[in-house]
């Protein structure tokens, strides 16, 4: 936790950042109210509660008679942000566990401290740790419900899946390697077949992608391991990237191609219906396929 004189505001005027520099030019500590002293360079995390209550009741006066975008109301409302942080760590505790790094869930908390410093009204009468827990909780709640489940599981596949987490990080701790299977079943009293699902489930909490190495022994991807190769997929390439090369064709030569591919009629079927010998067919369709065939190596 920053001292109270090293907190410097941003130059935007969003919430001070903590910063090590002492420099002449940072802002001057802030005077001490006549409630508590407080001692030059001192920790605002070794406030007690009633200190840290009494600190913040004259931060928001004063913040009140400051304009917003100055440097002064930048530093002062950066300090509430730092004298309050407990809150948010108090209100960050209960969602331990849940699969995301605590340092996320106390910025997604912090995000509605500062939500509760702005919204604050002192002359309300409310005590601003009553005020403020409120808008934290529900910030957290907003993250979880952004970075949820990708599948709708069960609620008992979803308290499992926490279980487990839990389960491994423990046993890890214990034998500094990944539990096993069995291992987990025994330490949660359950059976493997159970702790199999449970795994499964947390897939559908954090999809497993793509790009992911396989766990496998081929060097791949997951990709590599499920992906099939569609045999119509390159002849399907190959007629899109005909059409506009057929559509530059005479329309004789259009008539030909078609009947010879697309009616599939022998080279002397088509002589008869358009009046033509097998042989001027046959240097016909030589023609076209050469054309087209220069046309798609050109493209490339």
């Amino acid at each position: 936790m920053p001292a109270l004189r090293d907190v410097k505001p941003l130059p935007d005027g969003g919430p001070a950042a903590p910063s090590r520099d002492r420099s002449a030019d940072g802002p001057a500590a802030l005077p001490a109210p006549p409630f508590r002293t407080v001692r030059p360079g001192e920790d605002l995390g070794t406030l007690g509660p009633a200190d840290a209550r009494a600190l913040s009741k004259e931060l928001f006066v004063r913040l009140g008679r400051l304009e917003q975008g100055t440097r002064e109301y930048s530093y002062v409302r950066g300090t509430l942000v730092e004298l309050n942080l407990t809150l948010v760590r108090f209100a960050a505790a209960r969602y331990r566990g849940r699969g995301e790094p605590m340092e996320d869930i106390v910025q997604a908390g912090t995000v509605g401290l500062i939500k509760a410093i702005d919204g604050f009204d002192l002359s309300a009468g409310v005590e601003f740790p009553t005020f403020a827990l409120p808008t934290i909780r529900g910030e957290l709640k907003r993250f979880f419900r952004d970075t949820g489940w990708m599948v709708h599981v069960p609620r008992r596949l979803q308290e499992l899946r926490l279980a487990l987490a839990k389960a491994g990080d423990e046993l890890e701790q214990r034998s500094e390697r990944t539990p096993t299977v069995a291992e987990l079943a025994a330490y949660l009293d359950l059976s493997e077949r159970e702790v199999v699902e449970g795994q499964k489930a947390a897939n559908a909490h954090c999809p497993r992608s793509l790009d992911a190495p396989d766990d496998g022994d081929g060097g791949g991807t997951t990709a590599d391991r499920f992906a099939v190769e569609e045999k119509g997929f390159e002849a399907t390439v190959h007629l899109e990237s005909l059409k506009p090369l057929v559509a530059e064709l005479p329309e004789r030569e259009r008539t030909v191609l078609a009947l010879r591919f697309g009616a599939e009629l022998t080279q002397a079927q088509i002589g008869e219906r358009l009046g033509l010998s097998q042989m001027q067919v046959s240097r016909i369709l030589l023609r076209i396929l050469g054309r087209l065939r220069a046309g798609l190596l050109t493209d490339d």
